[in-house]
């Protein structure tokens, strides 16, 4: 890792809704808090929680020396197309194996709403 640049994975202990266009993305009470040097926390939540019928493949990769490599996806929400919203390390480097195959929305683009309400059963998936 490059000098004072960090990464810290921990569960997230909240409940996390994620939504655009007023639309529900995904709904989680397991998802994973990342905080890494210079950026925003980013909320990984399992698949099961993430409405993944409303999301595409992109061609879209990027390469993070801390993390791997990331693939995306965009979501269709209306009509209209979020490009490249949501993203997943699905063999990340082994520094950041809690987060594989997890998904991430960008904090900036969607609604994100963080709140110490928990689901009945924080185990049990939100989407099928």
């Amino acid at each position: 890792m490059a000098i004072g640049h960090t990464i810290t994975i921990i569960p997230a202990g909240r409940h996390i809704e994620v939504s655009v266009g007023g639309q529900e993305l995904a709904q989680s009470d397991r998802a994973m808090r990342l905080d890494e040097t210079g950026l925003p926390p980013r909320y990984y939540i399992p698949r099961e929680d993430v409405r993944t019928e409303l999301l595409r493949p992109t061609t879209r990769t990027t390469t993070c020396p801390f993390k791997g490599q990331a693939s995306y996806w965009s979501a269709q929400v209306g009509g209209e197309v979020h490009k490249d919203l949501v993203w997943s390390y699905e063999t990340p480097i082994p520094a950041a194996q809690q987060i594989a195959g997890l998904m991430c929305f960008y904090n900036e683009r969607v609604e994100l709403t963080i709140s110490d309400r928990h689901s009945q059963d924080p185990a049990a998936p939100r989407f099928r």
